[in-house]
Formats: structure tokens, C-alpha cells, sequence
């Protein structure tokens, strides 16, 4: 797919200029890379928002034109505003015809519904990487590589080594042989396993009255000091009571 963008050179730079650029519509960028100097330019933000929603457009050999002329390019990097739906910056490499580049290339699952795993046994499809870094010439950067799920079963894997890679495409492996996507069986409760847990819990009249009712603590201070000399006094009192009933008998 041929995608083509449009720039203009921009003059000025620093942040009170890029700031005027967005409140403008305008989105600051740069060209680098190749055999020429960098460029600063600036795009349209309603169409370059549009092309960042395009799957393609982020897996591309893209067609910047600036003025009159077109260069082959790269999407390398952008940045978006915290919270509002705004591209900040957008930076673009040159690339060459003679020499590799580097690039993640979307995955795409298909066939899993079919599978012996998912139709017949009621797994489900776990997609354990979403993309796949690869080098490869510019002429042979494919948009997105496609994974048939057909024939997973529950239990078993499909490695990057199970996938059949364009012609002149290679992966950049970080660890050798990665899953790529597997066959699970979802976490479910039966309804024997719903039942034994409820047999299980104890009844709120089986639980004793003591364990349903936790008393309050008394609070310390000053109030419980003087009731207890009140009691002390009470008992002393008590002690003399009887005592004078002894001396009378």
C-alpha cells in the first residue's frame, strides 16, 4: 500500500514557536537519516491524525513530499499530548534501497475460531506477542504477518519458528524461539464446585452468638480510674459493714 504525506519546511524552532505551530493546526516534525542534513517541517494535524489511526501507516514505506520533492521515508517516533487526542511531534528516517532497515511488523491471527482447540474443545486463543521486529529491505517490508491458528489444539504452542516469513524477511530474535500465540482452557466454576462451597459456609444461625457479637472495649482514662477507687471504696465499705456485724454478735 502507497501512502503518501505532505510537509512543509518549517523556518523557526524552539518551544514558543512549536506551541504557536499546534494552537495553529500544525504539527512540528523532522526529517533525518540517509545522506542528507535533517529537515524541520510541519504537517497538518487533522491529516496526520487520520494516517496515525491507519495500521499501515506505522509498518510503511511512506512517500513524504516536501514542496517538490518526494523522499522514502519511515514513521520512527511520535508524541502525543497527556490528555488531549494531540500530536505533539512526529519524526521521520530516510531510507535507502540498498541497505536493510529495522522495523516491528504487526501480527495477524486468523483461523483460531476453527481450531481444535477453541471449536471443539472451548479454549481460548492467548496472542503472547502482537508484533515481530524484523530486518529486511525496504521493497520487501511486508504490512503485517499473518499467524494461522487453524490447527492449535488446548495445551499446545506456536512458536516463531512454526511461521513462514516472506521471502528476504528476517526476525530479530531477543530470545530464541519465542510462543507467539497458545490454547488455553478459560478459569471456570462448576456448578459442583459452586455447590461444595456453599454446603461448606456455615449458616448465620449455626455461628455462635459469642463469635456474630464482639463487645466493645472500655476506654482508659480518667472515668475508668475513679470507677475503679469507687469500687475499691464499695468493697472496703462492704468489709466494714461485716465487721461491725461480728462485734455486735
Amino acid at each position: 500500500m502507497k501512502i503518501e504525506i505532505s510537509a512543509s519546511k518549517r523556518e523557526v524552532r524552539g518551544t514558543g514557536a512549536s506551541r504557536r505551530l499546534r494552537n495553529a493546526g500544525k504539527v512540528p516534525g523532522i526529517v533525518y537519516g540517509g545522506d542528507k542534513p535533517p529537515i524541520n517541517i510541519e504537517l497538518d494535524h487533522k491529516a496526520l491524525f487520520r494516517n496515525l489511526s491507519r495500521e499501515a501507516f506505522h509498518a510503511s514505506i511512506l512517500t513524504l513530499k516536501i514542496g517538490e520533492i518526494a523522499e522514502q521515508v519511515l514513521l520512527r517516533a511520535f508524541n502525543m499530548h497527556p490528555f488531549k487526542l494531540q500530536v505533539q511531534h512526529i519524526d521521520f528516517q530516510r531510507v535507502s534501497k540498498e541497505k536493510k532497515i529495522h522495523m516491528k511488523v504487526p501480527l495477524h491471527f486468523v483461523n483460531a475460531e476453527v481450531s481444535p482447540g477453541v471449536k471443539e474443545q472451548g479454549g481460548v486463543a492467548s496472542h503472547v506477542m502482537n508484533d515481530l521486529e524484523i530486518s529486511c529491505f525496504p521493497d520487501d517490508l511486508p504490512e503485517y504477518l499473518e499467524v494461522d491458528l487453524g490447527k492449535l489444539s488446548v495445551g499446545n504452542s506456536m512458536h516463531l519458528a512454526d511461521l513462514t516469513l516472506p521471502k528476504g524477511v528476517e526476525a530479530i530474535l531477543r530470545k530464541e524461539n519465542p510462543v507467539v500465540a497458545t490454547v488455553i482452557l478459560p478459569a471456570l466454576i462448576t456448578e459442583e464446585e459452586e455447590i461444595t462451597e456453599t454446603e461448606a459456609a456455615p449458616a448465620a444461625s449455626e455461628v455462635p452468638a459469642t463469635a456474630q457479637v464482639t463487645p466493645e472495649k472500655a476506654p482508659e482514662g480518667p472515668a475508668e480510674k475513679g470507677g475503679d477507687k469507687a469500687a475499691e471504696k464499695g468493697d472496703r465499705g462492704d468489709r466494714g459493714d461485716r465487721g461491725d456485724k461480728k462485734e455486735k454478735k
